[in-house]
């Protein structure tokens, strides 16, 4: 039996989710402040979430310690 377990990284933890189809969802960057000068248009965009591209999937996985 191993003796030390790995650990999640708490950062990533917070920032993604694994969906019941295993696809890691992200939110947009860029929404929280400095919201005046943006129209609203690109603030209705940064509202939504989105997926994880497939060439970073396997970093955030090893991050998220997922099989």
């Amino acid at each position: 039996m191993a003796k030390v377990k790995m650990k999640t990284n708490r950062s990533a933890k917070k920032r993604f989710k694994v969906t019941a189809k295993g696809k890691i969802k992200r939110w947009k960057s860029g929404g929280a402040h400095y919201n005046t000068k943006k129209p609203s248009d690109r603030k209705r965009r940064l509202r939504k979430a989105t997926y994880v591209k497939e060439n970073m999937v396997d970093h955030v996985k090893d991050l998220l310690r997922v099989g």
